[in-house]
């Protein structure tokens, strides 16, 4: 059901990116239909429907949308899942992967800004193979040598600002959530005509682009230690759950409609403390749709309870 809702409000799959993966067996497509308010008063439908091998058709409020990414502008949806660990227990590109999605949707008029540097990025590192093979000339190299650099400092700045508004939620969320010192540190530098030109050579060696903010990385701190390397999965996790609620936070801040929060078994390693604390984070007004084995896992008497079993699910 949490996927079935990520999927139509945002065009894909937290789960998987094979859309044939969410058709059900013997049939042919899927569809996910969903009606809600985005404010109260104001109606908001979505509509998704897949066929594997075909394009992906998306309506809003019964009207067609050019590609199932539109709903992501309409819609904020925020998830979380076991699996989202990998966000501080993987490497660094995981971390670039979310603050890259966090910017887009805390920055809509920078959303495009990590698509268009990846892009510029590919075609330096294909001009930097064609002039170590001897088929083109280092001429060629400078202008994509020049739209990297511009880029890739439009997407550092992009990032930081983006920070700007999760680093002192995060430490807020953190911190009730009894991770204390919580913090986002980013360090990354924005490349230089000069830096690029610089390292070349080893450059034309590799066949790769070695400096910008590809390789950049997001520290997620608790006090001096890295709890990448130095935090017990307990901590990893109340971190990925303080950085889900601190974007949640500043989305509802920054568009003045909070997201819809997916938050699956997020219960089941706090403490009642913490569970009492996660959900006095929420952001007011929003809704979050949280699962559990068990009602008796529920800190409070939600607002709707379902009971879901295979092919039925029943309010209780």
């Amino acid at each position: 059901m949490l996927e079935a809702l990520h999927v139509g409000t945002q065009g894909f799959s937290p789960r998987t990116r094979s859309d044939g993966q969410l058709v059900r067996f013997g049939a042919d497509a899927a569809r996910v239909a969903l009606r809600g308010t985005r404010t109260p008063g104001v109606p908001l439908e979505l509509e998704l429907t897949l066929r594997p091998g075909e394009g992906k058709r998306a309506r809003l409020n019964g009207v067609g949308l050019p590609s199932a990414e539109g709903l992501r502008a309409e819609v904020a949806t925020l998830v979380f899942t076991p699996d989202r660990l990998a966000v501080v227990k993987g490497g660094p590109g995981v971390r670039r992967a979310y603050l890259d999605r966090a910017l887009g949707r805390l920055l809509p008029s920078r959303a495009t800004v990590p698509t268009a540097y990846a892009t510029a990025l590919g075609q330096r590192n294909i001009a930097l193979r064609r002039v170590a093979l001897g088929v083109s000339s280092r001429e060629a190299l400078a202008p994509w040598t020049g739209r990297v650099a511009e880029l890739g400092t439009e997407l550092v700045e992009a990032r930081r600002e983006a920070l700007r508004f999760l680093a002192p939620a995060f430490t807020e969320r953190a911190g009730a959530l009894a991770l204390p010192d919580g913090m986002l540190l980013y360090t990354g530098e924005p490349p230089t005509i000069d830096g690029l030109e610089a390292r070349l050579e080893r450059d034309l060696e590799r066949g790769a682009t070695g400096l910008g903010p590809h390789l950049d990385d997001i520290g997620i701190l608790a006090g001096d230690r890295d709890l990448r390397l130095y935090g017990s999965q307990g901590e990893q996790r109340l971190a990925v759950l303080a950085l889900i609620l601190a974007e949640a936070a500043a989305l509802a801040e920054r568009r003045a409609v909070p997201p819809l929060l997916l938050l699956d078994d997020v219960l089941s390693e706090l403490d009642g403390d913490r569970r009492a604390a996660l959900l006095a984070s929420l952001p007011p007004g929003g809704q979050a749709i949280l699962s559990a084995t068990s009602a008796e896992a529920m800190p409070r008497e939600p607002d709707q309870l379902l009971e879901v079993t295979p092919g039925l699910v029943t309010v209780r």
